[in-house]
């Protein structure tokens, strides 16, 4: 199938590793050129010349601190003087840190809200000029299927994931008549280092191992199994792509089953 991509451009944060990277590289696949921002130059620089080497695509990157304004209009002016033009907004960020109530403090509380939440507000807003030049655009808000059912210990991630997901269903409203097309997808257990950080700090609350985590938690999902990032990749492509012409402001979980929330 024909998504579309060819000739078209992507920007991917959070990409240069684990959901980010598989979106990245599955958009490259489809003959996207695609630019990839995270923190880590080093990370992003293997990224790119890997996805670049596999798939021939034209693939930047840009080091990038979701947290601070400055970084998100530095991002957006690389992509438009590399590029020239801009399709389709990925937004993806890391996960924030495990815990309680009890456990943090409002810094922590402000920290994760201008990384997680006021971070897309900012990128929506840079995306917005661009997409409204070549007549249409795509967002893809990659969050976690705690907006559907809150995780316990994630408290913080319960939070602001839910916030993204009010936010983009009100943007597909209001950006439906322009073309743009707003949708959330919410990764599962699906096996990236985040998932593989979190069955470790639950092996430890429970005096359990990592193995044994994950097996219980595979025992909750229909399909038996953690997803693999190619699987999620698959999914998020399409809603990104130029063959997506009539979902918008959906939120899809891609969990092979295992929140049971209608």
């Amino acid at each position: 199938m024909d998504l579309g991509m060819k000739d078209k451009v992507v920007l991917v944060t959070a990409g240069s590793k684990g959901l980010g990277r598989a979106v990245a590289l599955e958009f490259a696949r489809e003959g996207a050129s695609v630019m990839i921002a995270s923190r880590s130059e080093e990370e992003l620089a293997k990224t790119a010349r890997e996805i670049a080497g596999e798939t021939g695509a034209a693939v930047d990157f840009c080091v990038t601190d979701l947290g601070k304004r400055g970084d998100i209009d530095a991002l957006f002016a690389k992509t438009l003087e590399r590029f020239q033009r801009l399709d389709v907004l990925v937004t993806n960020a890391g996960g924030p840190p495990a815990g309680n109530f009890d456990n943090f403090e409002d810094d922590v509380w402000e920290r994760v809200f201008q990384a997680n939440l006021m971070n897309v507000v900012r990128l929506v807003r840079g995306a917005l000029p661009h997409f409204r030049a070549v007549g249409g655009g795509r967002i893809v808000n990659i969050t976690s299927t705690s907006i559907k059912q809150p995780i316990e210990g994630l408290l913080l991630s319960n939070t602001f994931r839910a916030g993204v997901n009010a936010l983009a269903k009100s943007l597909s409203v209001e950006l439906g008549p322009e073309g743009i097309l707003v949708n959330t997808i919410a990764p599962g257990r699906i096996s990236t280092d985040r998932i593989q950080e979190l069955d470790g700090l639950r092996a430890a609350a429970t005096d359990s191992t990592s193995e044994q985590v994950r097996e219980g938690f595979e025992r909750l999902i229909p399909v038996g199994r953690y997803g693999t990032p190619e699987e999620f990749a698959r999914a998020a492509v399409f809603l990104g792509s130029l063959s997506n012409t009539y979902v918008t402001g959906q939120s899809l979980l891609v969990d092979g089953g295992m929140v049971r929330a209608l």
